[in-house]
């Protein structure tokens, strides 16, 4: 593309923005889009690294093998659940810096789109037909029924992985959405192609569920070899697999990541080479050389880290994907968010992170020590009155946030 070429992308880049501006500092909403992005990541990761055991573990006579997809079945169908709650907030930041670019792909994308949502619920029916076929079945050696839902289930997981694989690349090419939009000189409105893709990039982040459920795992054998009732032999042999995992797909996925980088587009110049194209490889491959060294022996007390340290390394590889983003709209194109107009809104900026903080914060707390104590207990877990308290502030936190809510809804309506 020559300079002028560039100037008019550059310049319909800038007319696409939305005039209202947006309420606070634009790289306020980047810094939250990346961290919700490596949280959502993760999640996805566990679900399809749980999943796969599932199905494993399904069509195999090992008792182990049954056992443990058994309970990564439990792990899996609360991952997408969480996956999809959080996968909303990176969508949401992105939307607000990036509008002219994620609206852009989405109309050019719209059946796709809509399609997104439709074969999402079916996964999500299809992991829990499977499951509810199954919940009554207290005996771990006999074999599952309705197998093929959890293969539908996971088949339909990567296509919509997929759809949102190319939603986002498609962003990254806005010279070309001209040409999308208007083929052989007929325009298309039909939105029914996905224009966009990189294979290898898909892969990689296919691939880290890999390392990442290998760190569940380990987790998994340290959070349970504390109870009474603990089988010391199948925690063990789970953690193995663990370990492997981590350490055998880091390499994998570290090899698809320098793939990754090979094809990026020419747009990106030579992000490949750079600070941020390296380390994310470099942070990735590291979790081989962190799982073979530190998690040695017994490692009764640092297996609690694996997830945590997965997680680290998520959001290194966020924050190099976010900076491929910036480097190619605004390195090439000539596109900043930064340069936004800001219309401060302080209400709406101070009421997000007080109900991050107090609303998630609270609720947050009170589920995962429930689930903490739960799965630590013997028989019926019966919750101590203050977790019981924990609860009832919880409920207290959200009541007063939905009053609020409503009161300045009122209020702004009145006047």
């Amino acid at each position: 593309m020559d300079a002028s070429q560039i100037a008019q992308v550059t310049e319909m880049m800038y007319a696409l923005r939305n005039p209202a501006g947006v309420p606070t500092y634009p790289i306020i909403f980047v810094g939250l889009g990346v961290l919700t992005f490596a949280l959502h990541i993760l999640f996805v990761q566990m679900m399809l690294g749980t999943s796969v055991i599932t199905i494993f573990g399904a069509f195999n006579t090992n008792p182990y093998w049954r056992r443990l997809a058994a309970a990564m079945l439990e792990v899996a169908k609360i991952s997408v659940s969480v996956a999809i709650v959080v996968g909303v907030a990176p969508l949401l930041f992105v939307q607000v810096v990036y509008d002219p670019h994620w609206y852009t792909s989405n109309v050019l994308s719209a059946n796709w789109v809509i399609g997104f949502i439709i074969i999402l619920i079916f996964a999500y029916w299809a992991m829990y037909f499977y499951y509810f076929q199954n919940s009554k079945n207290k005996d771990k050696t006999v074999q599952p029924k309705s197998r093929w839902a959890m293969l539908v289930s996971l088949a339909l997981m990567l296509v919509v992985g997929f759809i949102m694989h190319s939603l986002t690349s498609q962003i990254l090419h806005p010279e070309l959405w001209k040409e999308w939009y208007l083929q052989n000189g007929t325009l298309d409105y039909s939105g029914s192609q996905l224009h966009a893709y990189n294979l290898w990039r898909f892969a990689f982040f296919i691939s880290m569920a890999i390392p990442v459920t290998g760190g569940l795992l380990v987790t998994y054998r340290r959070f349970k070899s504390v109870r009474e009732d603990a089988d010391q032999d199948y925690l063990n042999w789970a953690a193995s697999i663990g370990k492997t995992w981590m350490k055998v797909g880091s390499v994998i996925s570290a090899a698809l990541y320098v793939a990754w980088m090979m094809t990026i587009p020419e747009t990106a110049g030579d992000f490949a080479t750079s600070f941020w194209g390296i380390i994310g490889g470099v942070m990735v491959l590291s979790y081989a050389l962190w799982a073979q060294f530190r998690l040695n022996g017994e490692a009764r007390f640092c297996s609690y880290m694996a997830l945590p340290v997965a997680l680290v390394i998520g959001l290194i590889v966020a924050t190099s994907r976010e900076m491929l983003r910036y480097g190619i709209l605004d390195g090439f194109f000539g596109y900043n968010f930064m340069d936004y107009k800001v219309v401060m809104d302080w209400y709406s900026t101070g009421l997000f992170f007080l109900t991050f903080a107090l609303v998630g914060g609270s609720v947050l707390a009170y589920f995962l020590t429930v689930a903490w104590q739960a799965g630590q207990t013997v028989g019926v877990y019966t919750p101590s009155p203050m977790v019981n308290r924990m609860g009832t502030i919880a409920l207290w936190v959200i009541g007063l946030w939905t009053l609020q809510f409503f009161i300045i809804g009122i209020y702004i309506w009145a006047k």
